[in-house]
């Protein structure tokens, strides 16, 4: 841990540990499921324990402890918020913790912390200034749709959102095809649940008929909803109400 003695001058020497703590990343569930259906036990193990988490919403961080049995009692917990509000040398401060011997939990809001979420950039810092980060096991919408689509898990890229915009959103659709048709690869991305449809009409609108889709929503709860097919299909076939609905989009041209 090279860069330790400047990154964290602000620290009193006496409450630096001789062994400093780990930042676990601590993957959560996709819905309101209870988290031992959908998490291993092995999670439950390691978090109940802790004392001091980064979150990115206080409120639903605090249910999801509570659920998964945590010991501490609430009013002694620490958290830290990280959101896009969240100053660059307050988050760096996140980790001061880990110096002084304490474990210190990374949770995202759903799913896997880092995928698609502002933890990454706490991940980058531990690792920058010499910290030991352990990736707990949890559910990944993006990859549990990869698999569920029938789509080539051998190359695949994610890509995030696509532009709001109509023309530059048109010109990036037919581009990620362009891309997936070339390359065999599938291209998988998401929406803000609101505009699910409307991203669903872009799909249908400028892709090519023969071009597959795949919609899955709600991945892991009892509405889960997980259909591929052609473009030129899913016209006939009905789109299901995804209005509000956490999706995640896949083609492979």
């Amino acid at each position: 841990m090279t860069e330790l003695s400047s990154e964290f001058e602000r620290i009193d020497p006496e409450k630096i540990a001789s062994e400093p703590g780990v930042l676990y990343l601590i993957p959560t569930t996709l819905g309101e499921n209870e988290p031992l259906e959908v998490l291993p036990l092995s999670v439950k193990k390691t978090v109940i324990d802790l004392t001091e988490f980064i979150v990115e919403n206080e409120k639903s961080a605090r249910r999801f402890l509570k659920k998964i049995g945590i010991r501490v009692p609430q009013d002694k917990l620490v958290l830290h918020i990280l959101n896009k509000y969240t100053e660059a040398d307050e988050r760096d401060r996140f980790l001061d913790g880990l110096l002084m011997g304490r474990n210190i939990g990374l949770l995202s809001e759903a799913g896997m912390p880092a995928i698609a979420d502002p933890g990454s950039e706490i991940v980058k810092v531990a690792h920058k200034q010499g910290f030991r980060v352990v990736p707990l096991v949890g559910p990944s919408s993006i990859l549990l749709g990869l698999t569920a689509s029938g789509m080539n898990g051998q190359n695949f890229a994610f890509v995030g959102y696509l532009p709001i915009d109509k023309k530059e959103r048109k010109h990036r659709i037919k581009q990620l095809e362009r891309r997936s048709r070339e390359d065999g690869q599938t291209q998988i991305f998401i929406e803000t649940p609101y505009r699910n449809h409307k991203l669903i009409d872009d799909l249908l609108g400028n892709l090519a008929p023969a071009t597959r889709l795949c919609l899955a929503a709600n991945i892991t709860m009892s509405s889960e909803f997980i259909q591929t097919h052609k473009v030129e299909d899913w016209g006939r076939l009905g789109i299901p109400d995804l209005h509000k609905i956490p999706c995640i989009f896949l083609i492979q041209a």
